[in-house]
């Protein structure tokens, strides 16, 4: 810290509550151990028993009267003072300094905004993870449901995803986004309570970050891909072999998953396998007149789904149109 003036010198020091309690930056433990006198007005304050144990006394639980600190501040020809803040920052406070400062009338000490501790990109994922066990423990509706329960708003929040993609509708993105995490946070969740095989959204993170780090060798390994060709290659000769006890290159492809995107998977899977699987039916029949539709997009690198669900789009937009001028 460096010299406190005169007037002296009060610090705001904010932490993060997406962090361990205790874990703070070392300006902000020297803050602590250089100040005259440390308040906190929230007396269960998470920082608090830490603080303490470091050998800091701290006031909690007390007002923070903003003139009240500028007079201590200024007595014995300058005092530190740091507040310890809560989570909100302290506004009344700061609202209060500001009214002072800006008075003209009254002789300020420093004013430092000193963070402590700080959120890392992804931290507030931890706030989605504690509501959730929070709903789970208090909710009589959530506390009750299984994964089969969630399956039909899983299926229903994809589609309103895609939907949101494909009318390229941002604001909308983001929400559906939400929704969809909201389904593996509330999964996790659900299957923490298994008694027999629980794991949590710890487990699933783990499991996640360890099949990207696998199939992607060429950024956490030795291996070099200049292309999105070659990337691809790595992947799919990665996940070969995470997959080598299948017998068939059907497995693994969800069959609840909507026709047109079936088929397409299937014939995906078969050309990448160098099969050379002919589509045969009975003349007439429908479904295999789409399945041979949806193969020739596969081919192509067309999604039949989404063609088809454009298609649909202009139609409805063409019932509309006939609506309004019959």
């Amino acid at each position: 810290m460096n010299e406190i003036p005169e007037t002296g010198r009060i610090v705001l020091l904010t932490t993060t509550h997406r962090v361990a309690p205790g874990l703070l930056s070392w300006p902000a433990w020297e803050a602590l151990r250089g100040a005259d006198r440390v308040l906190c007005a929230d007396p269960s304050h998470p920082q608090l028993p830490y603080v303490r144990d470091a050998g800091v006394k701290v006031a909690a639980g007390v007002e923070l009267d903003a003139r009240e600190l500028v007079d201590e501040c200024g007595r014995g020809g300058g005092r530190s003072l740091v507040v310890l803040a809560t989570t909100e920052g302290e506004p009344a406070l700061t609202d209060g300094l500001a009214r002072l400062a800006g008075s003209g009338r009254q002789t300020m000490p420093a004013l430092e905004l000193l963070p402590g501790s700080y959120d890392l990109p992804g931290a507030r994922l931890l706030d989605a993870v504690q509501v959730m066990d929070r709903i789970r423990r208090e909710c009589p509706w959530s506390a009750l449901r299984t994964h089969e329960d969630l399956l039909k708003y899983g299926v229903e929040e994809i589609y309103e995803l895609i939907d949101a993609i494909e009318r390229g509708d941002r604001v909308e993105l983001r929400e559906e986004l939400g929704d969809v995490l909201l389904q593996v946070v509330f999964h996790a969740r659900i299957a923490q309570d298994h008694p027999d095989e629980a794991f949590s959204i710890d487990d699933v993170a783990g499991t996640l970050v360890a099949k990207l780090v696998h199939r992607h060798p060429h950024v956490f390994g030795d291996d070099v891909a200049e292309s999105a060709e070659e990337v691809e290659a790595h992947w799919q000769r990665r996940k070969a072999q995470e997959k080598n006890e299948r017998v068939s290159v059907t497995e693994g492809v969800p069959l609840g998953q909507p026709a047109l995107s079936l088929a397409a998977k299937l014939a995906g899977r078969a050309r990448a396998a160098g099969l050379d699987v002919p589509v045969e039916g009975a003349r007439g029949d429908v479904g295999y007149a789409l399945l041979v539709l949806a193969v020739e997009a596969e081919q192509q690198g067309i999604d039949p789904e989404a063609a088809l669900r454009a298609a649909a789009r202009t139609y409805r937009d063409t019932i509309r149109a006939a609506e309004q001028h019959g």
